[in-house]
């Protein structure tokens, strides 16, 4: 066998250097080398460019490539605050707060925290509002100027920094002209950005001078914000944490059955925990009964050996017959109809034979009203229920309650509640006991404990008012106006509204001027679009509002000025389409655009007639808002509820009735309402401490005897309202109500204000637990046929609220 022939490889293959063309070695299969020989190709050489002697050095790019991220805002805050409120005085609100952490989580990465990126940027954010006199809130409004001012440094971000030299030139390319009102308009440099970075602004050192020198927003509509109950925080409190949470799930029209019980479930566990803080439950530790100091249990019965009271579950009162408790329950009617009070624990049914309100004449009691009730068990094996004797936990106990006396429970005062109180005196804040919830943002605006105390210097400055005396007081606009019951398909009340809007325009000093004008419906005297004549249809119904539009236009100097705020009734569409005028579902949302839109052409006219100075003056709008709605003033130092609601009647129609109330219904007069009734018994002085104090009003005396009709009337609403911190304190068969929100009825923290239009109610105004409660009535009052006229017309009738005061006053005019 042959062996195979092999080729011996040149020697000039193992030296280095490239091979010559020739000896390229043939294709071999069997290491895959090609059949052509790869030739290299040739390298040109590039010519050299020859640089202009004017073109900058290019240095190499070494920045780091920024990864970016999603910020959240509240992640954001802290270094927010520090930067932007300490150091540099601002107030930022939510929305600016949003923009900022998009901003530095786009730009400045992952590494805005570690090496202090964010606190740079936001650094000359600020600077950069300042210099645009963006004023004392930094907030992404309708004027861009935040957005304006982000998009101006996004070309010179570089790495998560912010290149200086960028932002120089970026500046230097304005003329000479505008280099020189940007020294203008820039603002002195103070010393209290370098003791902001010392930490000495946390002593609330301020510079009165430079308050008062700052007048970026004279008017206090800059700083009025109108709240829909639609769009509040949904906040529950939490029996674990003892506390308030933020309830972060979708609220829905049509939520499941169990949403319907967590609201009674939290309504029962604000007032029971506000209950507990009240110095008649407070327990001592040690016993004063004895010279030496022991411990004591306390007792389950109504008031134990510490002399504070104690409210017994009604569970625990099986087995017990024959003792005194206090309960704390929810008013219902049994299955049987009798009438029974309800815990989370079980039911018993009420005897009231003998019992006796607290206070006699100025308190209301009705089903879906939570109570304490105070008197003896008695088991006498009577209204037994299916589970048993043993079952009783959870369902009704048999036996009945004979109750003794019955009262609301106290309200809370608002500094209480938000753990902080105010010196109008001395506009001071210091703390006090209580539930400590200033942290917490109620309506979306900002908390207490956050933005109370600047704001408050904002208020100071912006409405004059250094004391609180009205002596001081400047030439500022405090004044909102509450028109109720406003009927626009009757000429009357056009005409009314005609003359109140005359009455703000008869003076030229500027304090005479409104900051907001409410007008509450019903704004059709019936049902609309119900398919009835009385009520009229949709064309009828925007007639009315446009009959309204030309009256409003002969006030052009108003509608640019003033913020008109319109919150619906029972008869405003769409609701009452499928209500026919019943009680529809609170809150219900505002009235359609559909039917608004000449009043909003009118106030843009007027708005653009009066050539408002930009960044200066703001405008007149037209909000169209829910029912209930709120007015913030100023962040969370002023609340005004604005509530449309007959709840008067209501009242009336479901309150229950004692024995003793019968009898003297049957021997007093009608017409008088002053008669205090006698009563043989002296009241108990202890039970007394736990009921509130009665509201009192601001023009009356302190002797009850000689409070009119308007003042019993609101005294007794007020009373209710407050006591039961809730809007609609009624079961949803009497007034039915989203489960969803019913967080929006709640009165819990007390409003600084509450308007309750109700038309079938007297105007009054009162104040409790300070808080100003006040009805503005109908607005129309007097007759209405032809001798009416002939003697001069009807009377006009509304209230004016001072914000400056916190006080409200009926007036009347006759048209």
């Amino acid at each position: 066998m042959e062996e195979p022939i092999s080729t011996p490889l040149p020697a000039h293959i193992f030296r280095a250097g490239p091979l010559p063309a020739k000896d390229v070695p043939f294709s071999s299969p069997g290491f895959a080398t090609p059949a052509h020989p790869i030739r290299p190709r040739e390298t040109r050489p590039i010519p050299a460019i020859e640089k202009p002697a004017f073109a900058p050095q290019l240095k190499p790019n070494n920045a780091q490539t920024v990864l970016p991220i999603i910020l959240p805002p509240q992640t954001l805050r802290p270094v927010a605050f520090r930067t932007l409120t300490k150091k540099h005085n601002l107030t930022i609100t939510s929305s600016g707060l949003g923009a900022l952490a998009n901003f530095v989580g786009k730009f400045c990465g992952e590494r805005w925290r570690q090496e202090g990126l964010a606190e740079r940027v936001l650094d000359e954010i600020a600077k950069q509002w300042k210099r645009d006199n963006g004023g004392l809130i930094l907030d992404d409004g309708h004027d861009k100027k935040l957005k304006n001012i982000l998009k101006s440094l996004e070309p010179c971000m570089s790495g998560g920094k912010l290149d200086v030299t960028r932002l120089s030139r970026s500046n230097n390319t304005v003329g000479s002209l505008s280099r020189s009102d940007s020294l203008l308009n820039r603002p002195d440099v103070s010393r209290d950005d370098s003791q902001a970075s010392l930490g000495i602004s946390g002593l609330d050192v301020q510079d009165e001078e430079m308050e008062e020198d700052d007048t970026t927003h004279e008017d206090a509509r800059a700083y009025l914000k109108v709240v829909s109950a639609f769009n509040q925080p949904r906040l529950a409190y939490s029996v674990s944490k003892k506390t308030l949470e933020l309830n972060t799930s979708t609220a829905t029209l049509m939520p499941p059955i169990h949403h319907k019980i967590a609201a009674f479930r939290n309504r029962y566990h604000l007032v029971h925990q506000r209950l507990l803080r009240n110095e008649s439950f407070q327990n001592t530790t040690f016993s004063k009964t004895t010279g030496v100091s022991t411990l004591s249990r306390s007792a389950s019965t109504m008031a134990s050996t510490t002399g504070a009271y104690k409210i017994t579950p009604i569970s625990n009162l099986l087995g017990r017959s024959g003792s005194s408790h206090l309960l704390l329950g929810l008013l219902v009617h049994s299955a049987a109809g009798d009438l029974s009070v309800t815990d989370l624990t079980g039911s018993t049914v009420l005897d009231i034979s003998t019992a006796r309100p607290i206070p006699d004449e100025d308190a209301w009691f009705c089903p879906g009203m939570i109570v304490l009730v105070e008197g003896t068990y008695d088991d006498d094996g009577s209204n037994n229920s299916n589970l048993g004797s043993a079952g009783g936990v959870g369902g009704q106990i048999r036996g009945r309650f004979v109750v003794d006396t019955i009262a609301g429970p106290p309200a809370e005062r608002r500094e209480v509640t938000l753990g902080t109180g105010h010196n109008h005196k001395i506009d001071a804040i210091h703390t006090v006991a209580g539930a400590g919830y200033g942290w917490f943002d109620f309506l979306g605006t900002g908390s207490e404990k956050a933005l109370g105390q600047q704001m408050r210097r904002v208020q100071r400055r912006v409405l004059g008012h250094k004391d609180n005396n009205p002596e001081n007081e400047d030439s500022r606009r405090t004044k909102v106006i509450m028109i109720g019951e406003c009927t626009l398909d009757n000429p009357r009340t056009l005409e009314a509204i005609k003359a109140i809007l005359n009455s703000q325009l008869a003076s030229d000093e500027p304090s005479d001027r409104p900051l907001t004008v409410v007008l509450l419906g019903n704004f059709v005297s019936a049902a609309s679009m119900v398919g009835s004549a009385k009520g009229g249809d949709s064309i009828h119904y925007k007639e009315a509002f446009d009959n309204l539009a030309s009256v409003l236009s002969e006030f052009p100097s108003l509608l640019s000025t003033t913020t008109f705020v319109f919150v619906p009734g029972d008869n405003d569409p769409w609701a009452s389409s499928f209500s026919a005028g019943a009680a529809t579902l609170l809150p219900r949302q505002g009235i359609p655009e559909l039917f608004t839109s000449r009043i909003r052409r009118a106030i843009n006219n007027a708005n653009t007639e009066a050539n408002l100075k930009k960044d200066i003056d703001t405008p007149g709008e037209a909000i169209f808002t829910s029912n209930p709605a709120r007015l913030s003033l100023f962040g969370p130092v002023e609340e005004i509820v604005l509530f449309r609601d007959d709840i008067t009647s209501r009242i009336r129609r479901n309150a229950i009735l004692f024995p003793k109330q019968e009898q003297d219904e049957e021997m007093a007069d009608e017409n008088d309402i002053t008669q205090i009734h006698p009563d043989t018994e002296m009241p108990d002085p202890d039970i007394e401490a736990v009921a509130s104090h009665v509201p009192s009003a601001a023009n009356t005396t302190a002797n009850s005897n000689a409070i009119d009709k308007p003042t019993f009337i609101g005294r007794r609403v007020t009373k209710l309202l407050l006591d039961q911190s809730h809007l609609a304190p009624f079961p949803n068969s009497i007034r039915p109500t989203l489960w969803d929100f019913s967080h929006s009825l709640s009165l819990y923290p007390l409003p600084t204000a509450l308007c309750v239009c109700d038309a079938e109610a007297p105007a009054f105004c009162v104040t409790y637990e300070g808080c100003h409660v006040f009805n503005p009535g109908r607005v129309v009052e007097g007759g209405s046929g032809a001798g009416a006229t002939r003697r001069g017309g009807g009377l006009a009738r509304w209230v004016e609220y001072d914000v400056g005061r916190r006080r409200g006053e009926v007036r009347e005019v006759r048209f």
